[in-house]
């Protein structure tokens, strides 16, 4: 009996991706630290699916290491992260990985849901549960945290800037209403969340910590130390205390809102994605990696 459901019209893509780098992440521990460090610093740290499934199972592995206690996230380079691979020869949204979530293969599905699916495990999926990770994150953040990249930083349950290091979510440009994970209205109060979204433009890394976006803001040369000097002051907590500590603030967070507003933020930003694809423009509003980056240099300054 054959199908009517237009959603069993299922399709080939060609993946033409080339990567640089087999070692997308690097995986290191030290005296009960474990440290995640992207490893794409040609692209400023873009964020494939090699990069993000690499991410995912750094976690897995310091979690499961009874000698981690804390784990710093961080970038090579110059910048932490540019943000979702939208244009580098290693863009790999069309090659099938071995999901970790309950999702199925996006690659061959028809229409919007596509993205949908692809974002449910890669980006909305995977960032909630590396939030939820029951040890302490870190992030040390320098030079750009852009889009994606926020949702990275984010994630951390504590973030260590640079003096020059700046964050900004210019999607709306796109059409689409900030990034998969959106925590804006939560890391920011939501007036500064509707400016941070409507403008595109940086927010210099002092300015975020005044908004209790960052923790601590040091001079660039001092970033590495400073961040360190925190994980190793809470490497000698004790581990159970640490997790039931972060589970509770985890869950006071999602009773003011933070899981319901990403539910309904995914759902808005799939809309925009097909509404765009509807009127000939693609996925990303006639953006692509090139467009984004002029556009942003035009609109960096911010306090």
């Amino acid at each position: 009996m054959s199908s009517t459901d237009p959603g069993d019209a299922f399709v080939q893509r060609e993946d033409k991706s080339v990567y640089e780098t087999d070692q997308p992440v690097r995986y290191e521990v030290q005296d009960g630290i474990a440290t995640l460090t992207m490893n794409r610093p040609g692209f400023n740290n873009a964020q494939n699916s090699q990069m993000t499934y690499a991410l995912d199972a750094g976690f897995r592995r310091a979690v499961d290491d009874d000698a981690v206690k804390v784990i710093v996230l961080r970038g090579s380079g110059k910048h932490f992260s540019a943000g979702h691979d939208i244009g580098t020869p290693g863009r790999d949204i069309n090659k099938s990985f071995e999901r970790q979530g309950l999702w199925w293969d996006h690659t061959n599905k028809p229409g919007a849901e596509q993205l949908y699916a692809r974002e449910q495990e890669v980006y909305l999926g995977m960032c909630r549960r590396w939030h939820d990770a029951p040890k302490p994150t870190i992030a040390m953040v320098q030079g750009a945290c852009v889009a994606g990249g926020l949702m990275l930083a984010w994630v951390c349950d504590l973030i260590v800037a640079s003096d020059d290091a700046f964050f900004q979510d210019p999607v709306v440009r796109m059409g689409i209403p900030g990034v998969e994970y959106f925590a804006h209205a939560h890391e920011l109060n939501p007036r500064v969340a509707k400016e941070f979204l409507f403008l595109g433009e940086r927010m210099k890394a002092e300015r975020a910590y005044q908004m209790g976006m960052v923790n601590k803001v040091v001079p660039r040369d001092e970033l590495e130390a400073a961040t360190y000097d925190w994980a190793r002051k809470i490497a000698q907590q004790p581990r159970l205390g640490l997790a039931l500590t972060k589970t509770v603030i985890n869950r006071v967070e999602e009773l003011q809102g933070l899981r319901t507003t990403m539910d309904v933020a995914f759902g808005y930003h799939h809309f925009a994605h097909a509404h765009s694809q509807l009127l000939g423009a693609g996925a990303l509003g006639g953006h692509d990696a090139r467009s984004m980056v002029q556009a942003n240099k035009k609109g960096e300054t911010q306090a």
